[in-house]
């Protein structure tokens, strides 16, 4: 009999001639070994399943224009994209320290980043939210950093695995947090609100028009049948608002009313403003005289509290120039990768 051991790999089995279920595109997941297939993803216009796309990059290091020897900070690892640029530009002699919240694909990207030759004399990856970062600054001995940039968009890993709960498209749990093994998932959060504290979440994290009708109507469902799972909520958000279309969802888009309802459950269960505030009141501290800081954004919630910091450190005389207005990707990059189409980019720099 044939060495077990020795019997040919079978690929995954899926209904269909495609793949669709994101623990199906097992070429996708394994980039190294399918190069040539994830390429045609790419170019489709497509993210390849459990990797992210970096938007900007090119704005970006104009923006911050990192130099060899620089110590730079990427403050949302993610899937590294904009971390190995930063590398390739600071090196030799430079540093890079790179945080993440995600204990999940954190050592993914490290390992990475790892054996594509950056040793730990060139990057430093520590967990941590970007609120620690004057912490971790101080923790690993590195003064204030020559670069910093925060990419506060979720990576399209964690939008796409329905097991993070992310994503309303596929079922998954109702979950949304960045770190699984803290604070409590987005099910827990809705069980315990009322009507008007939904309302002002909804309000205030997603800009949700008449918030405390849609709110009624998704707690009111909740007590009937709790709400675990995301298409649960989505059917829900879906129901209400195709009743409802002049009041929750202007122009028939019933799906941007489902898109807001999860951004700002999302944003409550991992305290994100808070987060960013505590980020943006430390930032100064964090970088050096005459260092450059890039901020992608990607709702207004972000933008606005993003243009507010940087416009009063400016009349503080903290910074000696900000981002007059945003810059957005180019059409070309919004065609090629349309999760680019939301971003946002401020810059400032230090005096």
């Amino acid at each position: 009999m044939a060495d077990e051991s020795l019997k040919r790999i079978r690929r995954p089995r899926y209904h269909g001639t495609h793949p669709r279920a994101f623990h199906e595109k097992y070429k996708e997941l394994n980039p190294e070994q399918y190069a040539a297939d994830v390429a045609k993803v790419v170019a489709s216009g497509k993210t390849p399943a459990g990797s992210h796309r970096p938007i900007m990059v090119a704005e970006i290091l104009d923006v911050l224009a990192p130099q060899p020897g620089d110590v730079a900070v990427d403050a949302t690892l993610g899937y590294g994209g904009h971390s190995r640029e930063l590398l390739q530009r600071i090196l030799p002699g430079g540093r890079l320290l790179a945080l993440d919240v995600d204990p999940i694909e954190l050592p993914k990207t490290e390992g990475r980043l790892r054996a594509e030759g950056f040793g730990t004399e060139a990057l430093v990856v520590r967990r941590s939210n970007y609120a620690g970062l004057l912490r971790v600054l101080a923790e690993e001995g590195l003064p204030p950093a020559d670069v910093i940039l925060a990419d506060l968009g979720l990576s399209s890993m964690q939008i796409d695995n329905p097991a993070r709960g992310f994503t309303f498209k596929r079922e998954g749990p109702l979950d949304l947090r960045m770190n699984p093994d803290r604070g409590r998932p987005a099910s827990a959060l809705l069980a315990s609100l009322d009507p008007p504290r939904l309302a002002r979440m909804l309000d205030e994290h997603a800009d949700q028009r008449s918030a405390l009708p849609l709110a009624q109507a998704i707690i009111a469902a909740g007590a009937s049948s709790p709400i675990m799972t995301t298409t649960q909520l989505a059917g829900v958000v879906r129901g209400y608002a195709a009743a409802h279309l002049d009041e929750v969802a202007p122009g028939g888009d019933v799906e941007g009313a489902v898109r807001r309802v999860f951004q700002a459950l999302r944003i409550a269960v991992n305290e994100e403003f808070t987060a960013l505030e505590t980020f943006l009141r430390h930032l100064p501290d964090c970088v050096a005289s005459g260092g450059r800081i890039a901020i992608l954004t990607f709702h207004s919630g972000e933008d606005r509290r993003v243009k507010q910091a940087f416009k009063a450190g400016l009349s503080a005389g903290i910074y000696q120039r900000i981002a007059e207005n945003v810059e957005l990707a180019s059409p070309a990059e919004r065609q090629s990768n349309p999760r680019s189409s939301s971003a946002k980019l401020r810059w400032a720099i230090r005096r």
